[in-house]
């Protein structure tokens, strides 16, 4: 089992930022990518970003492209989102994950976080 803990989420307001992370443990993996998605009530989950293994692979979604950073410490184990001139519609519960590549973490990912509440006033 692969636990994810996000943390950084809050209340900001329009035009501002946040970071979020995300810590993994517990079971020992290698090569995994990293990424968050999105969702707000009655809605379908959002990709919003994923950053493989080794960092060189970045993938946005649209929504967020230009505004949003994702990135990973050097022991892996920890993905970080610097999310800068925040707008109202970026509201969410965001959720980190992991996946064997980017491209399967965007499809489905393997291990999923609890979710940490992202709120921008107008």
């Amino acid at each position: 089992q692969v636990q994810l803990v996000e943390s950084g989420g809050g209340l900001v307001q329009a035009g501002g930022s946040l970071r979020l992370s995300c810590a993994a443990s517990g079971r020992t993996f290698s090569s995994w990518a990293m990424g968050w998605f999105r969702q707000v009530p009655g809605k379908e989950r959002e990709f919003v970003a994923a950053i493989s293994w080794s960092g060189g692979v970045t993938s946005y979604g649209d929504s967020v492209k230009g505004r949003f950073t994702i990135s990973r410490d050097a022991a892996k184990k920890t993905v970080f989102l610097q999310m800068n001139s925040l707008k109202p519609e970026d509201t969410a519960v965001y959720y980190c994950a992991v996946g064997s590549t980017v491209v399967t973490l965007i499809k489905r990912g393997d291990y999923w976080g609890q979710g940490t509440q992202v709120t921008v006033s107008s």
